[in-house]
């Protein structure tokens, strides 16, 4: 329904490595300012790692339209993940056209008191 009132929709699933996910669980274990980010439920949920793996496939395939597709983004390195999605919303953005309304006629040379 948003889409058909011309509402845009891009949705963006990051997606990091086992490798990574496995440094950055160990940074936040092994730097004291990181702890609030750190929970001992992470290792058990890594443990399934295949499981959420095969689910967020499920997922993509039955979520994914030609209204509203996902975009996979990697996300390992947060500059280029931040770069890759900065990149599509422009592209987005320059591909609707946009422009600024004409001007009110009744503004031409009123001045604020």
């Amino acid at each position: 329904m948003l889409s058909e009132t011309g509402t845009v929709i891009m949705k963006f699933m990051l997606h990091i490595s086992f490798d990574e996910q496995r440094q950055r669980l160990q940074e936040r274990i092994d730097d004291p300012s990181k702890h609030w980010k750190f929970s001992l439920g992470d290792l058990e949920v890594r443990k399934q790692w295949k499981d959420y793996q095969q689910a967020y496939e499920n997922l993509l395939r039955a979520t994914s339209t030609d209204w509203a597709p996902w975009t996979v983004v990697p996300a390992d390195s947060k500059t280029h993940r931040n770069l890759m999605i900065a990149t599509l919303v422009r592209d987005k953005l320059q591909s609707l056209g946009l422009r600024y309304p004409p001007d009110d006629p009744q503004l031409k040379g009123l001045i604020v008191q």
